[in-house]
Formats: structure tokens, C-alpha cells, sequence
């Protein structure tokens, strides 16, 4: 009988790659608000590409999930700031002036 421990590797890289993307969408967020969104698509667009010309399908499947992660990044980035607004994180507090006028243009209130 041959084991084959594939699946386990990439199980475990994909679980690695999301808990890893977690903290970057909330300090991305917090440093550079949601305009950060752009290099979130770039790392989409560079690792999404890397896994096409990459021979090594387990390396590929890994780089592909990173990928795509990157693109449910961007979307993570704009939750993150509904997130901030309700108080649920802490705001950056360079930017205060920013949450503030978000909170009454869209009549949002702290938590």
C-alpha cells in the first residue's frame, strides 16, 4: 500500500496561508486604510500567474491558494473597515478624521 500525502500538504500550506492572510488584511487596514486593496490584487495577480508556469503541481496548488486568497483579501480589506467603523477594531488613529466623517456620512455607530 502506498501513502500518498499530497492532500496533507496542501491542506495544511491552505490552512497556513489563511490564517497568515488574517493578520495582514487587519494591519494592512490599519496602516494604509482600504486603498491598500491594489497590492492585495497584485499579489492575486503574481502568484495566481506563478502557478500556471510552475512545473511542481504541489508547489502550483499551494501558489494558486495563495492567489486566490490575495483576491478574497481585497474584499476582507473593505469588510476590515466596516469592522473598524463599528468599533469592533481599533482605528489607526492618523486616520481618525477619515472614520469619523465615514460613521456620519453612512450613519454608523460605534459598538
Amino acid at each position: 500500500m502506498t501513502l500518498h500525502y499530497y492532500g496533507l500538504i496542501v491542506g495544511a500550506a491552505t490552512f497556513l496561508i489563511i490564517g497568515i492572510y488574517h493578520p495582514i488584511v487587519i494591519k494592512a487596514e490599519y496602516r494604509w486604510g482600504r486603498k491598500c486593496w491594489i497590492w492585495f490584487l497584485a499579489a492575486g495577480i503574481l502568484f495566481s500567474a506563478a502557478s500556471v508556469v510552475v512545473e511542481n503541481q504541489i508547489l502550483s496548488i499551494i501558489l494558486a491558494v495563495a492567489g486566490f486568497s490575495s483576491f478574497w483579501g481585497i474584499h476582507e480589506v473593505f469588510q476590515q473597515e466596516r469592522r473598524v467603523l463599528k468599533g469592533w477594531f481599533p482605528e489607526n488613529p492618523s486616520r481618525h478624521g477619515y472614520y469619523e466623517a465615514k460613521r456620519q456620512k453612512n450613519n454608523i455607530k460605534k459598538q
